[in-house]
């Protein structure tokens, strides 16, 4: 476990059963806080901040908020170099509530309302990625007389990360960028440029979640390239930033493919330095944006056994006090997990066991081919690893069930960085 594997980079198992991260037993987590619980390493998080700054360091690596962003979480990303990409006024408003330096910021998003443009404008967002010619409309409409707004032109290069289909972005035919093929992301560029209230500062594209094929971010970057060459050669303009996006695999179980930050960085900056050579073009400023790259194995969440079953296959139906309302991916994406007990030793031998949550679903299956000991019985504590990202960001309140804590972990220290739901909480919003 220690240093490898899913788990985060300070995990170590103990003889007695136990797992601590950070320094922390996870059964004193859940002794102290509850469950469930999501566990965060804070350290785990600065080594992937930094190792993708080493990763650019010619560039700038922008943080994906939407994978896990809470004010503790925007200091950190502050605190190691890194810009945040938001898309959406509420996460901005997390942002300032850190005191999240504007110029060191970005919004994009495929729908960004009125009141996202505006929250992004006061606030002195450095770049704006806009994704529709009504966007364009709209921020030239909304742009300040003091200051122009610095965009980039979200594109879809058609390139296919050949991952899940909900979370495929980069081709034809989805939601998200301005085709290159069919000519609406030139057009997108030509509108803006006729536009004196606004900047344009570049290109953008994003490819989709959970790549872990390099070649694909190659092959966008020679593309997007190509385009800057025809916006040089059409209009006389050399951009001079060019943003990637992110996307890049993690590994949910050992064995599973990941996309390292140094191969990945080498393989990138060379296709773009090749890419200009080739259109006598300058290298622009690179711009990637890592989210559960950086925060997806940092994290672990705890759950209690409440019941057990045994299916007529044989398995064992461990069922949990959390589920999906905890983390959605396995409903959503076939995602699959790892699970493990903690806290005691196992004396006998193991069982196929799908671990399955509290919710009114027959879907509602954290891990449907775990392999847990065969005495696993209620009140056990169960550790799923590498849910860092997409978890408490995603999570709801099916069942009205409360949404679990985040707790940071460091140097033998535990901290509430999101405090558990209550059910006055829930009740607050009601208002009926």
């Amino acid at each position: 476990m220690t240093g490898s594997g899913v788990w985060p980079a300070t995990a170590r198992e103990r003889p007695d059963g136990d797992v601590s991260v950070g320094g922390v037993r996870l059964t004193e987590v859940a002794r102290r806080f509850g469950t469930p619980a999501h566990v965060l390493d804070e350290e785990d998080v600065r080594r992937r901040c930094r190792a993708f700054r080493r990763a650019f360091p010619d560039g700038e690596v922008a943080y994906a908020g939407k994978a896990f962003l809470c004010r503790a979480m925007a200091r950190w990303i502050a605190e190691e170099g890194l810009s945040l990409d938001v898309c959406s006024a509420g996460e901005l408003a997390v942002a300032r509530a850190a005191r999240f330096p504007g110029e060191r910021m970005l919004m994009h998003g495929n729908a960004k309302t009125p009141e996202d443009l505006r929250a992004a404008l006061d606030h002195g967002v450095d770049r704006i990625v806009v994704d529709s010619f009504h966007e364009i409309a709209r921020l030239a409409a909304l742009a300040p007389d003091t200051a122009r707004p610095r965009l980039l032109v979200r594109v879809t290069p058609g390139v296919d990360g050949r991952t899940h289909a909900a979370v495929t972005t980069g081709t034809d035919g989805q939601k998200f960028g301005l085709s290159l093929a069919s000519g609406a992301a030139a057009e997108a560029v030509r509108r803006v440029l006729a536009q004196r209230r606004l900047d344009l500062v570049g290109l953008h594209c994003h490819l989709g979640s959970q790549i872990s094929d390099v070649d694909a971010f190659e092959r966008a970057a020679r593309r997007m390239v190509a385009f800057l060459a025809r916006i040089r050669d059409e209009h006389g303009v050399v951009l001079p930033r060019l943003d990637l996006g992110g996307g890049f695999g993690v590994g949910y179980r050992d064995g599973e493919p990941g996309l390292d930050p140094a191969t990945l960085g080498d393989r990138l900056r060379g296709a773009v330095r090749e890419a200009c050579a080739g259109h006598r073009l300058p290298a622009p400023l690179l711009t990637v944006e890592p989210g559960r790259a950086i925060v997806a194995r940092a994290g672990v969440t705890v759950y209690r056994v409440v019941s057990v079953k045994h299916a007529p296959d044989g398995r064992l139906l461990v069922a949990v006090d959390g589920g999906m309302s905890d983390n959605p991916r396995p409903g959503l994406y076939g995602a699959r997990y790892e699970a493990r007990l903690v806290g005691r030793r196992v004396l006998g031998g193991d069982r196929a066991a799908a671990v399955v949550g509290r919710h009114c679903e027959a879907g509602d299956v954290l891990v449907g081919d775990a392999r847990l000991p065969a005495d696993v019985r209620p009140g056990d504590l169960l550790a799923v690893p590498c849910t860092g990202a997409y978890h408490h960001s995603m999570a709801s309140n099916y069942n009205l069930v409360p949404r679990p804590p985040v707790l940071a972990v460091r140097d033998g220290g535990v901290r509430p960085l999101v405090r558990r739901e209550t059910f006055d909480d829930l009740l607050t919003r009601d208002v009926g």
